[in-house]
């Protein structure tokens, strides 16, 4: 029997409301709508994301969310049929692999928009204020006027594009070790269903970002998690990993990762190449935060693959992160056959990416003022860590922080063992914040130690962080 989701519920109730209300009209607010129905915070969101698909509803920046414009709509059917249809799909023929699953939760939490009433430290993009609007928007209209943006481009990216990629990462890449895809996710998903076959173990990192358990549940892949200690991935556990499952594929972010903030050093780096390559393992390396160091990182260790001859690395790179959730364009990087494989399992999906995008891009990295602009970005990053180190330390208290990362936009804070982060992400949205519960970043409920997840650059300023930040003092000295 297939039972409806909570957030399925509440999005038919909610639809059923909206339908009769007239175009234009403001909906409830996420805090509102916890209060009301007694859900959790991604309980609310999932609706929302439900319900803004079926074009009942949209966001307006700053402004809150509304009724969209009636138009008629045709009744469908009796769809009820859909629900055993697709249940029954992921099994039949392979009662022994691993089901495809595209129940994202984490990854559709960590795009739903923050209302005008709610501080946002959930979301992972940059707020428009540390974009690069100017730069951006020329970069569009120098794109637009080049008569080769609407031409077909070349499956594997724009020749000139793949050059600079190559050289942004390293470790003497050429032109032919490059793929042009529409970002990071883009990019991990590629990797994985190139990889890996329905049911194949992949091992990740344990907590890890949603995006990358959202991409090997649609592959079908069975997930390994492997713990991670203040240098990265246990290098112990992984090789026993490696021996007990047969992996060949293993996930890894070496800078700054999502979301504990923990930088790979470079004798781990070795250390984790040398037991992949010893069981013929593929490393994906997801380098989202490469371009976030701040300014007193201090030197970060290369990528992986620039110390990676024999093809062992599949890199990710992405230029999203740094620029605008728009500027969709990345880069997978690899040496070998593999290169061939990635490139069809690409293809397939989305054929290429657009080239106005690619031209748009290249603009970007091609202007004398990119360099300038990363820095200027990074040392806003680092005002921004230092404001919410000290008030998640008098929040939360002096041990909240195992890792203070010197590069990225969050941080992974340890709640009281006592407290569950998915209550306390619903009473942080009932107080106006909105943050992400820890839960989120494990393929599994449980067994972890509460925390949640805090992004100081999706809002407006320092000082919404900070306020935000402090006004959970008082969930936590209620609990």
């Amino acid at each position: 029997m297939v039972h409806r989701s909570s957030s399925q519920e509440l999005a038919s109730l909610l639809a059923r409301e909206i339908e009769a209300l007239p175009s234009g009209t403001s909906i409830s607010t996420h805090r509102e709508l916890v209060r009301r129905f007694g859900v959790s915070a991604t309980t609310v969101s999932q609706a929302l994301a439900i319900i803004t698909q079926q074009g009942l509803i949209t966001s307006r920046p700053g402004a809150g969310t509304y009724r969209t414009e009636v138009r008629p709509v045709t009744r469908a059917g009796d769809t009820s049929w859909q629900e055993a249809a697709l249940e029954l799909s992921n099994h039949i023929g392979s009662p022994t692999s691993t089901p495809r699953g595209f129940k994202t939760p984490g990854l559709l939490h960590a795009l739903s928009p923050s209302g005008p009433d709610v501080a946002d430290l959930n979301g992972g993009y940059l707020h428009p204020s540390l974009q690069p609007l100017k730069a951006l928007g020329t970069a569009l209209a120098r794109a637009a006027r080049r008569a080769e943006s609407w031409d077909r481009p070349p499956v594997g990216g724009m020749p000139e594009l793949r050059d600079w990629f190559a050289a942004d990462i390293g470790g003497g890449l050429g032109r032919h070790d490059i793929l042009v895809c529409s970002a990071g996710q883009s990019a991990l998903a590629t990797a994985l269903r190139a990889l890996g076959q329905p049911g194949d173990p992949v091992i990740i990192e344990s907590p890890t970002y949603p995006g990358t358990i959202a991409a090997a549940q649609a592959a079908g892949l069975r997930m390994i998690p492997i713990p991670l200690d203040g240098d990265g991935l246990r290098t112990d556990y992984f090789e026993q990993a490696l021996v007990r499952t047969g992996a060949r594929i293993v996930v890894i972010q070496p800078l700054f990762q999502n979301p504990t903030g923990a930088s790979l050093t470079t004798s781990r780096q070795q250390e984790i190449l040398a037991i992949a390559r010893r069981h013929a393992a593929f490393v994906v390396e997801d380098d989202f935060a490469r371009h976030m160091a701040h300014p007193d990182a201090g030197p970060v260790p290369p990528p992986m693959i620039a110390d990676d001859p024999d093809g062992t690395v599949v890199h990710i790179r992405s230029l999203t992160k740094v620029t605008s959730p728009n500027l969709r364009v990345g880069a997978l990087a690899a040496r070998g056959p593999v290169m061939a494989r990635l490139r069809s399992a690409h293809v397939v999906e989305t054929m290429f990416v657009p080239a106005p995008l690619q031209y748009t891009a290249l603009e970007v990295v091609t202007a004398p003022g990119w360099k300038r602009s990363l820095a200027t970005l990074g040392s806003a990053l680092a005002h921004r860590r230092e404001v919410a180190v000290t008030a998640v330390t008098a929040t939360f208290g002096p041990h909240a922080l195992a890792v203070r990362p010197r590069g990225a936009y969050h941080l992974w804070v340890s709640l009281p063992g006592h407290l569950d982060s998915r209550q306390f992400e619903a009473a942080a949205l009932a107080h106006g914040v909105a943050l992400t519960p820890g839960e989120n970043f494990y393929p599994t409920t449980g067994g972890s130690a509460p925390h949640v997840r805090l992004s100081y650059v999706a809002a407006p300023s320092a000082a919404e962080v900070d306020d935000a930040v402090r006004r959970l003092a008082r969930l936590v000295a209620e609990e």
